[in-house]
């Protein structure tokens, strides 16, 4: 039952400054997360090398790359979000378990979605997508920074109507968003075309999905001209 979680593209390993200034930030479905310096991850084998131990009961999310000096925010199905700085987990081991980055509410709750972004950077909005076809911008200043490990603050307003949240991406309007169903339907939008709207609010229909069908994924790809 194992599958591939992320896909990185890193400058060359043999690169010294490069990687001993980059981590790799890694987050379970649980709400662990776990930052490991890139120099660890320098001298690969064929059969791969051990990047965090998962507890029983837990699966890893994903992973990104990042320059020590982002801030991180995670996303749950249950419709919340937190955002703390990168330095408040501090780097551990290849084999480390790693340390809480949000609380779940049960054991049907778990994170959707983890994303590093630099604070000065003022083109990028928070997006945030539910299973019913849901979905909204607002800006990342909304979200205020707290400690990790925390429950966060409402990030989509969760009905029965909305469905559980199911995806957290960080996006510019020079961006497209494509939105992958359970039946295979995709569909493509300009991030240009949702609007903005606060985190309490449940946002507006992206896509208006057959009976019984739900959003599986979701994931943005830069504009390009028709």
């Amino acid at each position: 039952d194992d599958k591939v979680k992320a896909i990185i593209d890193v400058n060359k390993l043999d690169d010294k400054a490069y990687v001993e200034q980059h981590y790799i930030v890694l987050c379970t479905k649980k709400g662990i997360i776990k930052k490991t310096s890139l120099e660890d991850f320098s001298r690969p084998r064929s059969s791969g090398v051990n990047a965090i131990t998962v507890v029983e009961g837990d699966e890893l999310l994903m992973a990104k790359l990042t320059d020590g000096n982002q801030e991180i925010m995670m996303a749950v199905k249950s419709g919340r979000a937190i955002r703390f700085p990168e330095n408040k987990v501090r780097p551990t081991g290849r084999g480390a378990i790693g340390v809480a980055g949000i609380e779940v509410d049960d054991e049907k709750d778990e994170v959707v979605g983890m994303i590093c972004i630099h604070k000065d950077d003022p083109s990028r909005t928070i997006l945030v997508v539910s299973e019913q076809g849901f979905g909204k911008r607002t800006s990342v200043e909304e979200y205020r920074i707290t400690n990790r490990g925390g429950k966060g603050v409402k990030t989509i307003n969760v009905t029965e109507k909305t469905g559980s949240l199911v995806g957290l991406l960080s996006v510019t309007e020079k961006e497209d968003l494509i939105i992958t169903c359970k039946s295979g339907i995709t569909i493509r939008t300009g991030i240009d075309q949702i609007r903005e709207a606060g985190r309490a609010t449940q946002g507006v229909k992206l896509i208006r999905l057959d009976e019984g069908d739900e959003i599986a994924a979701i994931s943005q790809i830069d504009e390009q001209d028709d």
